[in-house]
């Protein structure tokens, strides 16, 4: 996990003619994008250098050194934002964690067999889900719910779950 980034926003597009860009943030508190500062593409270079922000409409309307423009702000629109995970602080709760972290961890069945890794997580608009992929063959996907998810297991860094055509 070290050195592993996490998503924490989007470019949404312009806002005003000055060259702001409006910020769908992915953060519990959507002003932490201006405290990050710099803000990752997804190989980990320099995407953003944010000089100062407002929260407006649900978005982040932000300065940037990089975009002076309405023009340049709008071909920003759909890029992905990333910090490193070292800058999160760790969750208070040992029951609380970040969805990031579960990327990499073994899929085990009830019976502790092995289903897969977490190749990613997505959100589609009904919920979280885990794309499993298995040794060999295709990848297939699990809802992170508590019946298809009975334990994360995070010190062996292992997902204990039920197959979608298991549950009832």
């Amino acid at each position: 996990m070290g050195d592993a980034l996490i998503q924490v926003g989007r470019v949404a597009g312009a806002f005003g003619i000055r060259g702001e860009v409006r910020i769908t943030s992915f953060t519990s508190e959507p002003l932490a994008l201006v405290d990050y500062k710099t803000l990752l593409h997804e190989d980990g270079s320099p995407a953003l250098t944010v000089l100062g922000g407002r929260v407006a409409k649900g978005s982040v309307v932000a300065r940037t050194k990089e975009i002076e423009t309405r023009e340049q702000a709008e071909a920003a629109r759909g890029l992905k934002l990333f910090i490193p995970r070292a800058l999160l602080p760790e969750p208070d709760d040992e029951d609380e964690f970040y969805i990031a972290d579960l990327i990499g961890m073994d899929v085990v069945g009830l019976e502790g067999d092995l289903l897969g890794k977490v190749r990613s997580v997505r959100d589609f608009g009904a919920g979280d889900l885990l794309e499993i992929a298995p040794h060999n063959g295709e990848s297939w996907w699990l809802p992170f719910t508590r019946d298809a998810v009975p334990e994360v297991q995070f010190v062996e860094r292992r997902i204990v779950a039920v197959r979608p055509d298991e549950v009832e």
